[in-house]
């Protein structure tokens, strides 16, 4: 199987890819940190660095399309569903690809939060625009802690089938043989899904969708116990004097409110006072971390780490991610947070 990989990242399809035997012909990003890590770990002759718009027309045959694509919002103007309201977003470009080249597969993922934005219209445009396409659509809500990894982080991933028999689809899987009876008749009876146009104000965690119409239902594929991989089992051993901040954090810890509990497996020591700001939390090592962003002020979030305080390093926020701890070794220490936090975990 070949592979094509846009808004390409640091390349957490990519390791995924060829951890599974699928080779990866053409890869892209617009951003010039991620793109010299990408080159930096996979070659210079599949990667392209630049506007995606620009490159349509040179991207080869393949049968995999992967993308964490960025979620834009798109027109509310009439609410209309289809293409017209995905025009000028990144997204449209992903349906390009797939309409000049048709893989038989895509695997696409998003932020939770996609499932419910503007009130399920958003979510419901995309859906219309693939399933539209001659593809069989399939979501499900995924949390990293459920595969190994560390961190909160739950993601939409969005998968096609080009090859499909839509009227006799069962859904018989293991992991979904917690939907009810009702839920599995009207799964395998493409005549009773409801027309996509007619979505509720959120989706839920798990559905399909062809020609207009879907289905849904709410698994429990895993479960919502302590995930068995903590954060202290990923930790370095002597980080630099450079990550601690110890004496700082002590006098916050004077103008906080002791938590000590857990949510989502996270481990939260203290709060800001009079609020529950995540930037002001100290969080604990015995539980998972909290989902790693790209956003500059979570990377100066203080841990306890035995009598000490500290952030966590490039390094840990690899692990966290499940990349190598030298994946980034290219660029600075400063811009390494922000590209592991926007990966997608290869696990």
């Amino acid at each position: 199987m070949k592979a094509v990989e846009l808004f390409a990242g640091i390349g957490g399809f990519r390791i995924a890819c060829d951890e599974l035997g699928i080779k990866t012909v053409w890869a892209n990003d617009l951003d010039p940190k991620a793109s010299e890590v990408y080159r930096q770990n996979f070659g210079e002759s599949e990667h392209i660095e630049g506007d995606i718009e620009a490159f349509i027309e040179q991207i080869p045959a393949h049968d995999l399309l992967t993308a964490g694509f960025p979620c834009q919002p798109f027109s509310s103007a009439g609410k209309k569903l289809g293409i017209e309201d995905a025009r000028g977003t990144l997204f449209e470009n992903i349906v390009q690809v797939i309409q000049k080249r048709k893989p038989k597969y895509f695997v696409l993922e998003n932020v939770k939060r996609l499932l419910s934005m503007d009130k399920g219209s958003h979510f419901a445009t995309i859906l219309d625009i693939l399933s539209s396409q001659g593809y069989l659509v399939e979501w499900r809500l995924l949390n990293a802690k459920n595969f190994g990894l560390p961190q909160n982080r739950e993601r939409i991933v969005i998968i096609g089938h080009k090859d499909h028999k839509p009227k006799t689809y069962l859904c018989s899987e293991d992991d979904l043989e917690n939907l009810s009876d009702r839920e599995r008749t009207l799964i395998s009876h493409f005549d009773h899904w409801k027309k996509i146009e007619d979505h509720g104000a959120s989706f839920k965690n798990w559905g399909l969708a062809l020609n207009g119409k879907f289905c849904q239902g709410r698994v429990t594929t895993f479960s919502d116990s302590m995930p068995p991989v903590k954060l202290k089992s990923i930790l370095e051993r002597k980080p630099d004097e450079s990550f601690f901040f110890t004496k700082d954090t002590i006098e916050r810890i004077k103008n906080s409110e002791e938590v000590n509990r857990f949510f989502n497996g996270v481990e939260i020591l203290y709060n800001q006072k009079g609020g529950a700001r995540m930037g002001y939390s100290i969080f604990g090592t015995a539980g998972i971390a909290p989902t790693l962003t790209c956003t500059a002020s979570r990377h100066y979030e203080r841990y306890k780490i035995g009598n000490e305080f500290r952030r966590l390093t490039n390094i840990e926020y690899a692990r966290i991610q499940g990349f190598p701890d030298d994946h980034c070794d290219c660029i600075t220490r400063y811009n390494q947070y922000p590209l592991y936090g926007n990966a997608v975990p290869p696990t």
